[in-house]
Protein backbone atom coordinates (compact mmCIF):
# COMPACT_ATOMS: atom_id res chain seq x y z
CA UNK A 1 0.00 0.00 0.00
CA UNK A 2 0.88 3.70 -0.72
CA UNK A 3 2.14 5.07 2.13
CA UNK A 4 0.28 8.64 3.63
CA UNK A 5 2.05 11.66 2.75
CA UNK A 6 2.23 13.77 5.42
CA UNK A 7 4.19 18.10 4.51
CA UNK A 8 5.72 19.12 7.97
CA UNK A 9 6.20 22.60 7.57
CA UNK A 10 8.98 24.09 9.68
CA UNK A 11 12.45 22.23 10.16
CA UNK A 12 12.87 23.60 14.15
CA UNK A 13 12.18 21.69 16.60
CA UNK A 14 8.58 20.14 16.06
CA UNK A 15 8.86 19.61 12.46
CA UNK A 16 11.94 16.76 12.49
CA UNK A 17 10.98 15.21 15.58
CA UNK A 18 7.64 14.69 13.85
CA UNK A 19 9.30 13.33 11.17
CA UNK A 20 11.19 10.71 12.84
CA UNK A 21 8.20 9.35 14.70
CA UNK A 22 6.05 9.30 11.04
CA UNK A 23 8.96 7.52 9.77
CA UNK A 24 8.81 4.79 12.11
CA UNK A 25 4.93 4.59 12.19
CA UNK A 26 4.04 4.17 8.01
CA UNK A 27 4.06 7.41 7.23
CA UNK A 28 6.08 9.60 4.18
CA UNK A 29 7.26 13.05 5.73
CA UNK A 30 8.26 15.74 3.98
CA UNK A 31 9.76 18.99 6.21
CA UNK A 32 9.68 22.40 4.11
CA UNK A 33 11.41 25.43 5.79
CA UNK A 34 11.47 28.77 4.09
CA UNK A 35 15.18 29.26 5.59
CA UNK A 36 18.05 28.15 3.45
CA UNK A 37 19.43 25.84 6.12
CA UNK A 38 18.96 25.11 9.92
CA UNK A 39 19.11 28.31 11.82
CA UNK A 40 22.91 29.04 13.90
CA UNK A 41 22.86 30.37 17.27
CA UNK A 42 20.28 30.88 19.22
CA UNK A 43 19.23 30.88 22.89
CA UNK A 44 19.92 27.99 25.21
CA UNK A 45 16.93 26.21 26.10
CA UNK A 46 16.29 23.08 28.21
CA UNK A 47 15.66 19.82 27.25
CA UNK A 48 13.20 18.51 30.51
CA UNK A 49 9.93 16.94 31.30
CA UNK A 50 7.91 14.75 28.71
CA UNK A 51 10.94 16.08 25.96
CA UNK A 52 13.37 13.35 27.77
CA UNK A 53 11.87 10.35 27.53
CA UNK A 54 11.29 11.18 24.10
CA UNK A 55 14.91 12.25 23.38
CA UNK A 56 15.60 8.67 25.11
CA UNK A 57 13.61 6.84 23.24
CA UNK A 58 15.29 8.75 19.57
CA UNK A 59 18.89 7.95 21.02
CA UNK A 60 19.69 11.14 20.99
CA UNK A 61 19.85 11.95 24.77
CA UNK A 62 23.60 11.17 25.33
CA UNK A 63 24.37 13.02 22.18
CA UNK A 64 22.51 16.27 24.22
CA UNK A 65 24.41 15.68 27.04
CA UNK A 66 27.48 16.05 24.79
CA UNK A 67 26.24 19.43 23.69
CA UNK A 68 25.28 20.53 26.55
CA UNK A 69 26.14 24.11 27.96
CA UNK A 70 28.53 24.85 30.19
CA UNK A 71 25.86 26.84 32.32
CA UNK A 72 25.70 25.68 36.09
CA UNK A 73 24.91 28.52 37.96
CA UNK A 74 22.76 31.47 37.92
CA UNK A 75 23.97 34.61 39.79
CA UNK A 76 21.12 37.56 40.24
CA UNK A 77 22.19 41.34 40.73
CA UNK A 78 20.84 44.15 41.80
CA UNK A 79 20.01 47.06 39.49
CA UNK A 80 23.54 48.70 40.51
CA UNK A 81 25.03 45.27 39.37
CA UNK A 82 25.80 44.15 42.73
CA UNK A 83 25.69 40.60 43.68
CA UNK A 84 22.46 38.91 45.40
CA UNK A 85 22.68 35.19 45.53
CA UNK A 86 23.83 32.84 43.11
CA UNK A 87 21.39 29.61 42.72
CA UNK A 88 23.34 26.26 41.44
CA UNK A 89 21.71 24.69 38.55
CA UNK A 90 21.03 20.76 37.99
CA UNK A 91 24.55 18.94 37.02
CA UNK A 92 25.09 16.74 34.38
CA UNK A 93 23.27 13.91 35.99
CA UNK A 94 19.91 15.84 36.71
CA UNK A 95 16.88 14.80 34.56
CA UNK A 96 17.14 17.44 32.15
CA UNK A 97 19.72 18.77 29.72
CA UNK A 98 20.59 22.73 28.75
CA UNK A 99 21.47 22.84 24.76
CA UNK A 100 21.17 25.55 22.33
CA UNK A 101 18.55 25.68 20.31
CA UNK A 102 20.42 25.44 17.12
CA UNK A 103 22.46 22.43 18.75
CA UNK A 104 18.95 20.63 19.53
CA UNK A 105 17.62 21.06 16.03
CA UNK A 106 20.61 19.85 14.43
CA UNK A 107 20.58 16.74 15.93
CA UNK A 108 16.89 15.97 15.38
CA UNK A 109 17.26 16.73 11.63
CA UNK A 110 19.97 14.05 11.70
CA UNK A 111 17.92 11.57 13.18
CA UNK A 112 15.00 12.14 10.92
CA UNK A 113 16.57 12.93 7.46
CA UNK A 114 17.66 9.57 6.34
CA UNK A 115 13.72 8.58 6.14
CA UNK A 116 11.84 12.15 5.56
CA UNK A 117 12.30 14.24 2.67
CA UNK A 118 13.41 18.09 3.70
CA UNK A 119 13.11 21.18 1.42
CA UNK A 120 14.76 24.61 2.60
CA UNK A 121 14.15 27.74 1.24
CA UNK A 122 10.78 27.29 0.14
CA UNK A 123 7.58 28.01 2.10
CA UNK A 124 3.95 27.59 0.98
CA UNK A 125 1.76 30.08 -0.52
CA UNK A 126 -1.73 28.51 -0.80
CA UNK A 127 -3.81 25.49 0.38
CA UNK A 128 -6.99 23.48 -0.81
CA UNK A 129 -7.98 20.35 1.21
CA UNK A 130 -11.14 18.47 0.49
CA UNK A 131 -12.20 14.64 1.82
CA UNK A 132 -9.19 13.28 0.03
CA UNK A 133 -6.27 15.15 0.70
CA UNK A 134 -4.56 18.61 0.15
CA UNK A 135 -3.64 20.70 -2.42
CA UNK A 136 -0.29 22.45 -1.75
CA UNK A 137 0.99 25.65 -3.97
CA UNK A 138 4.71 26.33 -2.96
CA UNK A 139 6.54 29.72 -3.63
CA UNK A 140 9.28 27.40 -5.52
CA UNK A 141 8.32 23.66 -6.27
CA UNK A 142 5.89 22.44 -8.22
CA UNK A 143 2.17 22.02 -6.53
CA UNK A 144 1.58 18.58 -4.14
CA UNK A 145 -0.64 16.83 -2.73
CA UNK A 146 -0.39 15.69 0.21
CA UNK A 147 -2.85 13.17 2.47
CA UNK A 148 -2.51 16.01 5.57
CA UNK A 149 -0.56 19.05 6.32
CA UNK A 150 1.37 20.13 9.75
CA UNK A 151 2.03 23.53 10.57
CA UNK A 152 5.08 23.70 12.98
CA UNK A 153 6.41 27.16 11.82
CA UNK A 154 6.49 28.53 14.87
CA UNK A 155 4.94 31.83 16.76
CA UNK A 156 4.70 33.55 13.61
CA UNK A 157 2.66 30.57 11.72
CA UNK A 158 2.05 30.76 7.72
CA UNK A 159 0.23 27.34 7.98
CA UNK A 160 -1.82 29.11 10.93
CA UNK A 161 -2.49 32.31 8.55
CA UNK A 162 -3.44 30.62 5.60
CA UNK A 163 -5.70 27.96 7.33
CA UNK A 164 -7.19 29.55 10.34
CA UNK A 165 -6.99 33.08 10.42
CA UNK A 166 -4.52 35.97 10.68
CA UNK A 167 -1.84 35.91 13.72
CA UNK A 168 -4.20 38.58 15.84
CA UNK A 169 -6.99 36.45 16.50
CA UNK A 170 -4.76 33.97 18.73
CA UNK A 171 -2.48 35.92 20.05
CA UNK A 172 -1.98 37.45 23.27
CA UNK A 173 0.49 39.98 24.31
CA UNK A 174 2.36 39.50 27.78
CA UNK A 175 3.76 43.02 27.83
CA UNK A 176 7.25 41.96 27.22
CA UNK A 177 9.40 42.05 24.68
CA UNK A 178 12.70 39.94 24.54
CA UNK A 179 15.83 40.45 22.35
CA UNK A 180 18.84 38.38 21.82
CA UNK A 181 22.37 39.11 20.50
CA UNK A 182 25.54 36.56 20.31
CA UNK A 183 28.77 38.19 22.01
CA UNK A 184 32.52 37.35 21.85
CA UNK A 185 33.50 34.18 23.61
CA UNK A 186 36.05 36.59 25.92
CA UNK A 187 32.88 38.10 27.09
CA UNK A 188 32.32 35.81 29.76
CA UNK A 189 34.97 35.53 32.52
CA UNK A 190 33.09 32.38 34.17
CA UNK A 191 31.70 30.11 31.47
CA UNK A 192 29.87 28.15 33.89
CA UNK A 193 27.77 31.03 35.57
CA UNK A 194 24.70 32.56 33.70
CA UNK A 195 24.64 36.57 35.23
CA UNK A 196 21.83 38.17 35.23
CA UNK A 197 20.18 41.89 36.84
CA UNK A 198 16.96 42.89 37.25
CA UNK A 199 16.18 46.09 37.71
CA UNK A 200 11.87 47.34 37.11
CA UNK A 201 10.59 46.34 34.32
CA UNK A 202 13.71 45.32 32.46
CA UNK A 203 16.12 41.94 32.96
CA UNK A 204 19.39 41.66 31.27
CA UNK A 205 21.49 38.46 31.43
CA UNK A 206 24.54 36.89 30.21
CA UNK A 207 24.58 33.37 29.07
CA UNK A 208 27.60 31.26 28.66
CA UNK A 209 26.16 28.72 26.07
CA UNK A 210 28.45 26.26 24.41
CA UNK A 211 30.73 28.36 22.07
CA UNK A 212 28.89 31.58 21.81
CA UNK A 213 28.03 33.98 24.72
CA UNK A 214 24.17 35.00 24.29
CA UNK A 215 23.32 39.07 25.81
CA UNK A 216 19.27 38.56 26.61
CA UNK A 217 17.20 41.33 26.76
CA UNK A 218 13.72 41.34 28.20
CA UNK A 219 11.69 44.11 28.60
CA UNK A 220 8.60 46.13 29.25
CA UNK A 221 8.41 49.14 26.58
CA UNK A 222 5.36 51.37 25.59
CA UNK A 223 2.99 49.90 23.70
CA UNK A 224 3.95 50.63 19.85
CA UNK A 225 2.83 49.24 16.61
CA UNK A 226 5.17 46.06 16.40
CA UNK A 227 7.29 45.84 12.80
CA UNK A 228 8.53 42.43 12.54
CA UNK A 229 10.92 43.26 9.83
CA UNK A 230 12.00 47.10 11.37
CA UNK A 231 15.63 46.52 12.23
CA UNK A 232 16.30 49.70 12.99
CA UNK A 233 12.99 50.32 15.25
CA UNK A 234 14.10 46.80 16.99
CA UNK A 235 17.70 48.48 18.02
CA UNK A 236 15.89 51.79 18.99
CA UNK A 237 13.93 49.87 21.38
CA UNK A 238 16.14 48.09 23.08
CA UNK A 239 18.54 51.20 23.35
CA UNK A 240 15.72 52.97 24.89
CA UNK A 241 14.67 50.42 27.37
CA UNK A 242 18.07 49.91 28.61
CA UNK A 243 19.28 53.74 28.61
CA UNK A 244 19.58 54.05 32.31
CA UNK A 245 21.16 50.98 33.44
CA UNK A 246 23.99 50.02 34.67
CA UNK A 247 26.62 47.32 35.14
CA UNK A 248 27.29 45.62 32.00
CA UNK A 249 24.68 47.39 29.88
CA UNK A 250 26.01 50.09 27.25
CA UNK A 251 28.22 47.12 26.23
CA UNK A 252 25.57 44.83 25.35
CA UNK A 253 23.61 47.03 24.43
CA UNK A 254 26.26 48.63 22.06
CA UNK A 255 26.77 44.69 21.17
CA UNK A 256 22.83 44.51 20.11
CA UNK A 257 23.31 47.99 17.59
CA UNK A 258 26.30 46.50 16.15
CA UNK A 259 24.83 43.14 14.99
CA UNK A 260 22.97 43.18 11.63
CA UNK A 261 20.49 40.94 12.73
CA UNK A 262 19.58 40.59 16.23
CA UNK A 263 16.65 38.93 17.19
CA UNK A 264 13.75 40.65 18.79
CA UNK A 265 10.12 40.07 19.44
CA UNK A 266 7.13 40.55 21.44
CA UNK A 267 6.53 37.92 23.77
CA UNK A 268 3.50 36.67 23.09
CA UNK A 269 0.99 33.68 24.05
CA UNK A 270 -0.39 31.58 21.46
CA UNK A 271 -4.41 30.57 21.90
CA UNK A 272 -6.10 28.55 19.21
CA UNK A 273 -9.75 27.51 20.36
CA UNK A 274 -9.17 24.03 17.69
CA UNK A 275 -5.57 23.17 16.76
CA UNK A 276 -7.23 21.09 13.15
CA UNK A 277 -8.81 22.08 10.88
CA UNK A 278 -9.90 19.08 8.23
CA UNK A 279 -6.85 17.50 7.34
CA UNK A 280 -4.55 20.47 8.84
CA UNK A 281 -3.18 20.29 11.94
CA UNK A 282 -0.84 22.54 14.22
CA UNK A 283 1.95 21.31 16.30
CA UNK A 284 4.42 23.50 18.78
CA UNK A 285 4.35 27.10 19.19
CA UNK A 286 1.89 27.51 15.78
CA UNK A 287 -0.77 25.57 18.15
CA UNK A 288 0.26 26.83 21.60
CA UNK A 289 3.65 28.96 22.62
CA UNK A 290 3.61 30.55 25.61
CA UNK A 291 5.73 33.46 26.85
CA UNK A 292 8.13 32.94 29.31
CA UNK A 293 8.08 29.42 30.42
CA UNK A 294 11.21 28.57 28.41
CA UNK A 295 9.81 24.96 27.55
CA UNK A 296 8.25 25.51 24.05
CA UNK A 297 10.69 23.20 22.67
CA UNK A 298 10.62 20.52 24.77
CA UNK A 299 6.44 20.87 24.62
CA UNK A 300 7.39 20.24 20.98
CA UNK A 301 9.23 17.83 20.99
CA UNK A 302 6.45 15.95 23.49
CA UNK A 303 3.43 17.02 20.72
CA UNK A 304 5.10 15.71 17.96
CA UNK A 305 5.52 12.08 19.57
CA UNK A 306 2.15 12.55 20.74
CA UNK A 307 0.56 13.20 17.49
CA UNK A 308 2.32 10.37 15.58
CA UNK A 309 1.58 8.38 18.03
CA UNK A 310 -2.41 8.79 17.74
CA UNK A 311 -2.09 8.77 13.95
CA UNK A 312 -0.45 5.45 14.27
CA UNK A 313 -3.77 4.12 16.87
CA UNK A 314 -6.11 5.54 14.54
CA UNK A 315 -5.23 4.45 10.76
CA UNK A 316 -7.16 6.06 8.00
CA UNK A 317 -8.70 8.21 10.54
CA UNK A 318 -7.09 12.02 10.99
CA UNK A 319 -9.89 13.55 12.52
CA UNK A 320 -10.11 11.18 15.76
CA UNK A 321 -6.14 10.98 16.02
CA UNK A 322 -5.65 15.21 16.16
CA UNK A 323 -8.60 15.19 18.70
CA UNK A 324 -6.75 12.58 20.87
CA UNK A 325 -3.49 14.61 20.17
CA UNK A 326 -4.69 18.03 20.87
CA UNK A 327 -6.85 16.60 23.99
CA UNK A 328 -3.94 15.01 25.63
CA UNK A 329 -1.45 18.12 24.87
CA UNK A 330 -3.99 20.64 26.05
CA UNK A 331 -3.41 18.82 29.84
CA UNK A 332 -0.17 20.34 29.68
CA UNK A 333 -0.02 23.51 27.49
CA UNK A 334 -3.29 25.04 29.80
CA UNK A 335 -2.14 25.08 32.83
CA UNK A 336 1.22 26.81 31.46
CA UNK A 337 -0.63 29.05 29.79
CA UNK A 338 -2.43 30.28 33.24
CA UNK A 339 0.69 30.71 34.83
CA UNK A 340 2.18 33.75 32.25
CA UNK A 341 0.73 36.52 34.45
CA UNK A 342 2.34 35.15 37.50
CA UNK A 343 5.46 34.29 35.81
CA UNK A 344 6.12 37.23 33.96
CA UNK A 345 4.92 39.49 37.33
CA UNK A 346 7.47 37.29 39.21
CA UNK A 347 10.69 37.63 36.56
CA UNK A 348 9.92 40.74 35.55
CA UNK A 349 9.33 43.34 38.47
CA UNK A 350 7.50 46.64 37.78
CA UNK A 351 8.76 48.28 41.06
CA UNK A 352 11.55 47.94 43.57
CA UNK A 353 9.66 46.23 46.20
CA UNK A 354 8.39 43.70 43.66
CA UNK A 355 12.26 43.09 42.91
CA UNK A 356 12.84 42.28 46.68
CA UNK A 357 9.97 39.78 46.81
CA UNK A 358 11.32 38.23 43.90
CA UNK A 359 14.83 37.93 45.40
CA UNK A 360 13.61 36.97 48.94
CA UNK A 361 11.59 33.44 46.53
CA UNK A 362 15.18 33.23 44.27
CA UNK A 363 17.40 32.69 47.69
CA UNK A 364 14.89 30.51 49.05
CA UNK A 365 14.78 28.55 45.90
CA UNK A 366 18.71 28.52 46.75
CA UNK A 367 18.76 27.27 49.57
CA UNK A 368 16.32 24.05 48.38
CA UNK A 369 18.95 24.05 45.49
CA UNK A 370 22.00 23.35 47.56
CA UNK A 371 20.31 21.59 50.13
CA UNK A 372 19.15 18.42 47.38
CA UNK A 373 22.61 18.84 46.26
CA UNK A 374 24.36 18.27 49.65
CA UNK A 375 21.83 15.46 49.87
CA UNK A 376 22.59 13.95 46.38
CA UNK A 377 25.85 14.17 47.38
CA UNK A 378 25.52 12.52 51.06
CA UNK A 379 23.58 9.14 49.22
Amino acid sequence: MKKPEVLIVGAGIAGPALAYWLSRSGYRPTVIEHARQLRSGGSAIVVKGPAIPVARDMNILPELRELATRNRSLTLLDPDGRRIMQIPLPSDEAKTVEVTRADLSEVLHRSARTEAEFVFDDTVTALEQDGGGVDVTFRRSAPRRFDLVVGADGLHSAIRRLVFGPERQFTSDSGLYGATVPLEPDAVEDPSEMTMLTAPNRMLAVHPSRTTPLAIFTFRAPQAPYERKNITLHKQTVADAYADVRWRAPELVAAFLDHPAPFFDPLTTVRVPSWSRGRVVLLGDAAAATALLGDGSSMAMAGAYALAEELASHPGDHARAFAAYEARLRRETNPRQRRVGLLTRLMIPRTRPGLAIRNTVGRAVGRTHRTASREATHR
